[in-house]
């Protein structure tokens, strides 16, 4: 009989694939809070050939959705999410006051 361990495991619908794997590219390309930077220092993979594993492993419905909502959300880009962020703190401020 196996041992339980000691630290609590946690399960997840998808849970995170290995870094080595091509599915881990897949992952993080729909994860929201995963730039391109953040991949290309990862995998060394760089945007352009993100979205070329994209097309080759999403059917082609799956890969429209996809990049519409890259290129409608600005997040995937480091500099795009900062000024984003920013623009959103600036916007609750001007609330807080008034």
């Amino acid at each position: 009989m196996k041992k339980k361990s000691s630290f609590p495991q946690t399960k997840v619908k998808n849970p995170e694939p290995k870094k080595k794997d091509e599915n881990w590219i897949i992952w993080a390309a729909w994860a929201d809070r995963i730039t391109f930077e953040e991949i290309k220092e990862k995998t060394g993979k760089s945007e352009s050939d993100v979205i070329k594993i994209m097309r080759k492993n999403l059917k082609p419905g799956s890969f429209r959705l996809w990049r519409k909502r890259v290129h409608n959300t600005s997040i995937k880009h480091r500099k795009k999410f900062k000024l984003e962020r920013k623009k959103i703190r600036e916007k609750v401020k001007i609330t807080d006051i008034y």
